[in-house]
């Protein structure tokens, strides 16, 4: 569609403004991307307005140069010079580059290259303009097109200003340019908002401008035929669609650490690759050209021109790419290749695509011409202006404004709008230093497991975890810098009366983490380690194998406050204010200057994390990295969880492994994607430091619970308080599929009942107080939106609704299977509900329990009843146009299909059909056990002594896998595992035995000459900080009973209020749709098509709650889906780029186990396991992070 000379074959005028309009659009396309993306960031954070106008200035600029370049000068160019010209577009930013690097203190080495890519490109401008204009001086059309084409260019080169005004501005000193600056980074989304706006004006304007002046009609623009229509827009569709999966692989590129092999090459090649597809077809036809006129006649390329392509141009129609050819044939002949200084022209950039043309037509080589030359040196000025993105340095995982300049890329010439935008940074010799210092500064990473009546094998879990971890960034002899470690286990109630004494020794569950030498039947000398007698029990210092330490906190609750929130807030206030703090204390007592020492603890505190671990937790090293990485990324993130997997046997664990699926695939990527995480769960999350020693946060959560809704709140969910308070704050909670973690589950309906009674209330209430604090709370953390509140919102409303929700749906099952009328059918639904609501309220726990199971079962044979129903109603009537096949149908297709994007968790569909036929007992009879017991504040797991004894204790050692491919592993010793095995054997036997704790300084003494061991104490100073804390926070409580009966009383009054509201507003539910049953109020009724949409005969009916059920559920779920989509793009993003910049030998083990799992289909976290510990040894050795990616 090029307008070129006389022999250019153009389009007919009627189609010219179609066409225009549809470059115009191409061209804002973008820009409206951009509008849309900025109105959704907005929603997000406070946008402030810009308070220069000269950021919309160089926008205008932009704006008027790329219209007019691309409606107005560039459709009367030939079509091999609006290829060649887009490279020139780097004029602008080869010149600010080399100004940016003179600010600088230091000038570095791309100082040179930006100088000589201005001097390039301004010979491509000469030598373009000398071309076209000396070609017809009197032509004066043409000059008016190449001039535009030449302004147009450099005012489209002030499109990536930015990229260089945030260097230049940072090294100067002048205010406008630092206010400039700081509009650029506070104003970002309203500028971006403001630019987009007046880039679509100005093309409209331009657009509009120009057609009536070129004397065209828009009213044409109607009465055009709609193939040609049709075809016109397919091709611009092609191209918007082409150029943003370009914009997005690229970005993906980047962050896969693949920038110069999949970025940068492809980019500078990509225009070259045109001009080869452009000419090779006009060579080929010029070939046959000759073999057709069969003469041995030497033929040149203007009787070419004359015989072949001016008499085709005449008779030529159909199909598209013969127009193409035909059309740069044309653009050749114009350059009239009869003058051999001139066959330059046919390649352009690449030399070797003209030498290969010049032996096809028989010429003798010539210096290149005019336009050759400037192609050449408008390619070699691009290249040179963009070199510094060889040296770019790219982070493990990389946010997306730090690899671009601005969010737009531009359509019409991508490649050269990627290379430009990319960031560019002045490297002095002093930044460079400071950086790697920065670098060089290792994280600290505390392990933070609590442990209370965990059984040996769940101990044997955490435990391999933490000797991997020591092997995988070994203290001793470190190969990487990039953090150190340590590992502390608290373990509560871990003391009892000795039998005939006062003395107090370890019970039976902390000596359950005593493994015996004769247990592997190793003998091997017992490492360095040390017993100290502390305020609250004891500790045991471990050094490991490779120089890491492990600190066991044995807890003595008549001493220290016990169950596992005191636990937590004894770590935290241990490791953040005594062993982080204090040490920066002393020194500002010895006169060290207090700034640098402000600095120094901000750096060290928001590069310090913990690890929150339960007791029976395994996990891979990897797995902790994928965590960090996190957080070393985002600053305000302040913590960051895995992907959690239920361990067990048995229908409960069956059905937990599909719910937690289920959660994390849908419910958590959609938080993370929409807002953030609301619960970090504290069985293996990672913390900030820095987010932990917030205001209110570490001292709120050290708070007593003293209301009977804090009893509720705090302590029965006491990870997901903690993020409420993150939240509050404004930190953020991140989710990495990727990260892998496997905790052990309940295996009984009793255990799993006493569990989710903890958390359902304990959910619910730290959901109402985000919600009732939404203003706040969205004003101060920019990831909780108010939309991302309302949908949390819907999503508490269904959660409060869902027992009514479930009487409806078996009220419909029950209809649909005997054939009754639904408002009888709801009536009988409700009857079973109900009255085991009122037995909750007058029997015991187990008694209700019971009964739930019981009810359970028979619910599940109706949902299997109901489900083969509607396959065999789907089967008879040859439809899925129902409103009850279309829920299912969708259901299955998006749980399959997010399966199916979790390949490693395929097999998970199988349990499924489990949680299905179990939705009644998860939603109906859970949620009413929960709510009436919501006034027991017990634990209600692992509350009864284990079962295992030592003399149950198996031999493990044969079950170590030879196949040992986890990363942070050395793969050429299959052993290592069994040698992890051996060393805690050694290091903790004898030992705990022997930790008796006594008033009597004689029993102290004695325990010296027993173990062998030295037992220290504490300095003075920690001995008084442990005092100090106990009395504050951890002090034991009282057994006061008439407290206790108030509290009681309080909880019982407080359930009572709330089970009130709760169940009143699901009875007015139910009531509300009994009425639109019984008296049909918006009834509607459609016809039952088949899936060739026609009529079978049938109708079915639809209910208003039916109806608002299924678009509140579908649009929740669609939503999700969409999460779990972009979640699953940034997962195999993160993991990509974490093999990518793993050490050689770790990243080769990985890639093996990644490869093991797909040849064998072996899934190690599905295997049979007898006991937990023959799980971590014949699955978790070799389990990967590659689960779920």
């Amino acid at each position: 569609s090029k307008l070129i000379q006389s022999y250019t074959k153009t389009l007919q005028a009627e189609q010219k403004p179609l066409t225009l309009l549809c470059i115009g659009c191409s061209l804002i396309a973008p820009t409206v991307l951009l509008l849309l993306k900025s109105f959704w960031k907005a929603c997000y954070k406070s946008s402030k307005l810009p308070r220069k106008s000269s950021v919309l200035f160089f926008e205008f600029l932009v704006s008027v140069g790329l219209a007019v370049l691309t409606i107005v000068a560039m459709p009367h160019l030939d079509i091999v010079t609006n290829v060649t010209i887009l490279n020139s577009v780097a004029v602008l930013s080869a010149f600010l580059q080399a100004v940016a690097q003179c600010t600088a203190k230091k000038t570095n080495i791309f100082l040179l290259p930006s100088i000589i890519a201005i001097l390039f490109i301004f010979v491509g401008y000469y030598l373009f303009l000398v071309l076209y204009i000396l070609k017809d001086p009197t032509d004066v059309k043409t000059a008016i097109w190449v001039g535009l084409a030449v302004g147009g260019l450099i005012l489209v080169s002030f499109n990536w200003w930015e990229n260089y005004f945030r260097v230049i501005c940072v090294n100067s000193k002048s205010n406008f340019l630092k206010n400039l600056f700081e509009d650029l980074t506070k104003s970002q989304n309203m500028l971006h908002i403001m630019s987009s706006l007046l880039r679509i004006v100005v093309t409209a304007c331009v657009l509009g401008a120009y057609v009536p002046l070129a004397k065209m009609d828009w009213d044409i623009v109607t009465s055009i035929p709609s193939r040609e229509t049709r075809i016109v827009a397919i091709i611009i569709g092609v191209q918007l669609i082409s150029s943003a999966l370009c914009h997005w692989f690229a970005l993906a590129a980047c962050k896969m650490h693949a920038v110069r092999r999949c970025f940068i090459v492809p980019l500078y090649l990509a225009s070259l690759a045109v001009m080869v597809l452009f000419i090779v077809p006009v060579i080929l036809d010029y070939q046959d050209h000759q073999l057709i006129l069969n003469t041995t006649e030497n033929i040149n390329f203007t009787r070419y021109c004359v015989d072949a392509v001016i008499v085709r141009n005449q008779s030529l129609s159909g199909n598209l790419f013969p127009h193409l050819v035909l059309d740069v044939a044309q653009t050749l002949c114009f350059l009239d290749l009869s003058n051999t200084a001139n066959i330059g022209l046919l390649t352009g950039k690449n030399i070797s695509v003209a030498i290969f043309l010049l032996f096809a037509c028989h010429f003798d080589f010539f210096p290149v011409s005019f336009l050759s030359g400037a192609a050449a040196s408008w390619w070699i000025g691009l290249v040179l202006a963009t070199i510094h993105i060889w040296f770019f340095k790219i982070d493990r995982i990389q946010k997306t404004q730090d690899l671009f300049g601005r969010r737009l890329y531009e359509g019409a010439f991508i490649e050269q709008s990627l290379l430009l935008n990319t960031r560019f940074n002045t490297e002095t010799r002093k930044r460079k230093k400071k950086q790697n210092k920065e670098d060089a500064t290792p994280a600290m990473l505390y392990l933070c497991a609590t442990m209370w009546h965990e059984t040996y094998e769940e101990m044997m879990n955490i435990m391999i975890s933490i000797f991997r971890l020591d092997q995988y960034r070994p203290k001793i002899e470190p190969k990487f810098n990039d953090f150190t470690f340590e590992a502390h286990i608290y373990f509560d109630d871990a003391f009892e009366n000795a039998k005939g004494n006062q003395d107090r020794h370890l019970n039976t569950y902390a000596k359950d983490l005593n493994l015996d030498k004769t247990f592997f039947g190793v003998q091997q000398q017992i490492p360095d380690q040390s017993i100290i007698e502390t305020p609250y029990g004891a500790r045991l210092v471990v050094e490991m194998p490779h120089g890491n330490n492990i600190v066991v906190h044995f807890k003595d609750k008549q001493k220290i406050r016990n169950k596992k929130r005191w636990s937590q807030v004894m770590y935290l206030y241990y490791l953040l204010g005594w062993k982080l703090m204090t040490k920066y204390h002393r020194r500002w007592q010895k006169g060290f200057n207090e700034n640098d020492l402000r600095k120094e603890f901000q750096r060290e505190k928001h590069n310090t994390y913990l690890l929150a671990l339960d007791g029976d937790t395994d996990f891979q090293p990897a797995a902790v990295m994928l965590l960090i990485d996190r957080l070393k990324m985002y600053p305000r993130v302040g913590a960051a969880c895995g992907r959690i997997h239920p361990t067990g046997s048995g229908p409960a664990v069956w059905f937990q492994k599909f719910e937690y699926a289920v959660s994390h695939w849908l419910q958590k990527t959609a938080e993370h994607v929409f807002g953030c995480v609301l619960c970090s769960p504290g069985c293996f999350s990672l913390f900030r430091a820095e987010a932990l020693m917030d205001d209110n946060v570490m001292k709120k959560y050290s708070t007593k619970s003293t209301e009977p809704s804090h009893y509720i709140q705090y302590d029965q969910g006491e990870d997901r308080w903690l993020c409420t308070l993150l939240l509050k704050q404004g930190w953020r909670v991140e989710y990495n599929a990727a990260s892998d973690a496997y905790t052990n589950a309940p295996q009984d309906f009793k255990e799993l009942y006493n569990q989710r009674k903890r958390w359902g209330p304990s959910t619910m209430a730290n959901v109402v107080d985000l919600l009732g604090s939404t203003n706040l709370v969205s004003k101060k953390n920019p990831s909780m939106s108010k939309p991302f509140m309302f949908y949390q919102l819907f999503a508490m409303i269904s959660a409060i609704l869902a027992p009514a929700t479930i009487c409806l749906m078996v009220a419909g099952s029950l209809s649909f299977i005997l054939d009754i009328p639904s408002a009888a059918a709801l009536v009988i639904a409700v009857i079973p509900p109900a009255i085991y609501l009122g037995l909750c309220f007058k029997l015991k726990a187990d008694t209700q329990i019971t009964i739930a199971a019981v009810l359970s079962v028979m619910y599940a044979f109706l949902m299997m009843v109901v489900t083969m129903s509607i396959i065999a109603s789907i089967m008879k009537e040859q439809t899925i146009l129902t409103p009850s096949s279309i829920f299912i149908v969708a259901m299955s297709v998006i749980y399959i299909v997010t399966a199916l994007l979790h390949p490693q968790e395929l097999p998970l569909l199988f349990y499924g059909l489990l949680y299905i036929i179990y939705i009644p007992s998860a939603y109906l009879l859970l949620t009413i056990y929960s709510m009436v017991n919501m006034n027991s504040v017990s634990w209600g797991t692992r509350e009864t002594k284990p079962t295992q004894t030592k003399s149950q204790k198996v031999d493990i050692s044969q079950k170590v896998p030879s196949n040992d491919f986890a990363p942070g592993r050395n793969v050429k010793n299959p052993t290592s595992e069994k040698k992890t095995i051996k060393y805690i054997s050694s290091f903790f036997s004898q030992t705990l035995e022997n930790i008796i704790f006594s008033n009597n300084l004689t029993l102290l003494l004695r325990l010296e000459s027993r173990s062998g061991e030295f037992v220290q104490r504490h300095s003075a100073d920690e001995d008084q900080f442990w005092k100090e804390l106990i009395e504050k926070y951890l002090e034991p409580l009282q057994n006061d009973k008439e407290k206790q009966e108030k509290t009681k009383n309080e909880l019982q009054e407080l359930r009572n209020k709330i089970n009130f509201s709760y169940f009143f507003l699901n009875a007015l539910w139910l009531v509300a749709a009994f009425v639109f049953q019984v008296f049909k109020v918006f009834d509607i009724q459609i016809d039952i098509v088949d899936l060739n949409l026609n009529e079978t005969g049938g109708k079915f009916q639809i209910e208003p709650m039916s109806l608002m059920f299924i678009l509140g559920f579908a649009i929740s779920v669609l939503l999700q889906f969409i999460g779990m989509l972009c979640h699953r793009v940034f997962t195999i993003i993160h993991y990509v780029a974490f093999l990518e910049t793993e050490p050689k030998q770790q990243k080769s083990a990985a890639i093996k186990q990644v490869l093991l799992l797909f040849i064998t289909q072996t899934k190690p976290k599905y295997c049979s396991h007898e006991t937990s510990v023959r799980h971590l040894l014949c699955c978790n050795t070799t389990d990967t992070p590659t689960v779920n990616s």
